[in-house]
């Protein structure tokens, strides 16, 4: 058994905070202990393993702002990161003594972990280069980005080692860290499984008022404007027009998410996405649901018929996953990490970024129940085979072995010099 730290940013609801979550949950099932530092840790706007004590959780330097009048927030960011890995360095990883620091989104901490003495390694998970996730600005924006992107790379290569969470992604981030030479591994992200197993559903109603006998179209994403939400919406207004008026009265569409109530981009996009479900007049088809519990989003997947993911060049992507697990057919932009999840005309449609495209899909499949059924299975036998929480387990633990090997080499070489 071992010691494990994970430094996160912000353990929000977010498929990134979801993975390191079950990356956690990986190590320690395999007896390892873990502990979370973070810089922002809301019990009423977080996953249910760092709020009832399975992980816990310490926060660090969560005083420094978020933001300077609105902008910003990238440097602000970095610096709350910077902050928290100093603390780190110099009065927990003395005392814990960890085997393996996993760190991710924010590379600048790297270094700083690295001030502390000790035979640990540091793992880096880029889930994409935050260089290209920048929105577009004039010329003040991108000077300001020059020294952030010129630090990202520097940053990411003192890292012992970088994960990434698809081939999509490995490829990206070579093309954007020109000068780092060392190749990721690819590291597969999962759910636990355990989790979706021992939860009971609960029934529709109990969530929302959503009569049992309607086609149920589910989207889950985090209420941020880069997910595209809007073109599930656009695409439920074009079915309309494209099946029949009976099989229109039997749809209903529910627009599940994170929010956070400090995120003012997630007010602004909840705002714009209600204004647009009048625009299209469907009110009365659309349910918005902010922040599900695990609970309720685990009973949504069980009770939708058909999972609609609309972020185009996702990094991975984690709830369709969840959607194959559970047997469900997912409809998802044909780019990014979906592409190597989703195999199209199999466990779903992979469909070019417009309303026809995922309206054409839709009606295919509502008017198809056998072939909905082909799908969710083929889904759930493809999750298995590839995707499974064991897998990625294995893959961790594989990881750990050979740092810790790195360790144990360099212990040899330095006890050698010693003797000489």
């Amino acid at each position: 058994m071992v010691k494990i730290i994970f430094l996160h940013p912000d353990l929000g609801i977010g498929g990134a905070e979801r993975l390191v979550i079950d990356a956690a949950l990986a190590f320690k099932s395999r007896g390892h202990e873990i502990a979370f530092y973070t810089n922002h840790h809301d019990p009423d706007h977080c996953f249910t393993e760092t709020r009832d004590g399975t992980f816990p959780v310490s926060v660090i330097g969560d005083w420094i702002p978020r933001c300077i009048f609105g902008r910003f927030k990238a440097a602000c960011a970095y610096l709350r990161m910077i902050y928290a890995a100093i603390y780190l360095a110099w009065y927990v990883i003395p005392v814990e003594e960890p085997t393996l620091i996993f760190c991710d989104l924010i590379s600048l901490c790297v270094p700083f972990l690295k001030l502390a003495r000790g035979p640990f390694r540091v793992v880096f998970y880029c889930h994409h280069p935050d260089k290209l996730l920048t929105s577009e600005g004039g010329f003040l924006k991108k000077l300001y980005r020059i020294p952030l992107n010129w630090l990202e790379e520097l940053t990411t290569a003192k890292a012992d080692k970088v994960l990434v969470n698809s081939k999509y992604t490995a490829r990206v981030y070579q093309e954007a860290f020109q000068t780092i030479k060392d190749v990721p591994d690819i590291c597969y992200p999962s759910i636990n499984a355990k989790f979706f197993e021992n939860t009971t559903p609960k029934l529709l109603k109990e969530i929302i008022p959503v009569g049992s006998d309607k086609f149920i179209f589910l989207s889950i994403n985090r209420y941020e404007r880069k997910k595209n939400l809007s073109l599930a919406l656009k695409a439920l207004e074009n079915l309309k027009h494209i099946v029949s008026e009976s099989d229109w009265q039997k749809v209903h569409m529910i627009i599940a998410g994170g929010f956070d109530s400090i995120n003012l981009e997630n007010m602004e996009h909840y705002i714009e996405l209600s204004d647009l479900v009048t625009e299209l007049d469907i009110e009365d088809k659309v349910t918005f649901m902010k922040s599900p519990t695990d609970v309720e989003k685990v009973s949504l997947l069980h009770h939708c018929k058909i999972l609609i993911y609309t972020p185009s060049n996702e990094h991975f992507g984690i709830v369709p996953l969840e959607a194959m697990y559970v047997g469900k057919p997912v409809i998802a932009v044909n780019s990014g990490g979906p592409t190597e999840t989703i195999v199209n005309d199999v466990t779903g449609f992979l469909c070019e970024p417009n309303s026809e495209s995922f309206s054409n899909a839709m009606k295919k499949l509502m008017l198809n129940p056998d072939l909905i059924e082909k799908f969710g299975e083929a889904g759930r036998k493809r999750f298995e085979t590839k995707f499974s929480f064991d897998a990625f387990s294995e893959q961790l633990d594989g990881i750990l072995m050979r740092e810790r090997q790195v360790i144990s080499q360099a212990r040899a070489t330095d006890n050698e010099k010693k003797r000489k």
